[in-house]
């Protein structure tokens, strides 16, 4: 199965509403996972829709696969700009390649870096205890590992 056919398909079905295409994985077991996410909410019948609207274009007697269109959800990390972009101004979990985790605001975000704002703790000469300071820092993309939206349960 090829990937680029499959992502070229939920491109053309999605080009005209508000959903946008993630990614596309394939597994060598023709297993076809579609990611989509919106600028609002992915709802089931968005995901069945797109579903319908590439089984219908590609030919299991050629080949026999597996499909799932599935929403970007919470627990997966951003992949595109646009996704960045919907997020800005609510909380994320920000992963550094150095192993670093940073739970922050998303302030801004553009081709090249983020902006996170966030509150560190940093021992004062003089005091016993750390003080809190207010922390706003831009983040280049290369040295990000993961970003994922952030849930505080609490």
């Amino acid at each position: 199965m090829d990937a680029d056919k499959i992502r070229n398909i939920a491109e053309e079905e999605l080009a005209e509403g508000s959903l946008f295409l993630v990614e596309v994985n394939i597994t060598p077991g023709n297993e076809i996972e579609v990611v989509i996410d919106s600028d609002g909410s992915v709802d089931i019948d968005d995901c069945v829709a797109l579903s319908r609207a590439i089984e219908e274009r590609l030919d299991r007697e050629e080949e026999d696969f597996e499909l799932t269109v599935t929403s970007a959800g919470i627990g997966r990390p951003l992949r595109l700009l646009r996704q960045y972009r919907k997020l800005i101004g609510r909380p994320v979990e920000v992963v550094l390649l150095n192993g670093t985790k940073i739970i922050a605001e998303l302030r801004d975000a553009d081709e090249g870096s983020v902006t996170l704002a966030y509150r560190e703790m940093r021992a004062v000469e003089g005091k016993k205890r750390k003080q809190g300071f207010d922390v706003v820092q831009t983040y280049p993309l290369s040295e990000i590992k993961s970003t994922k939206e952030f849930l505080d349960f609490k």
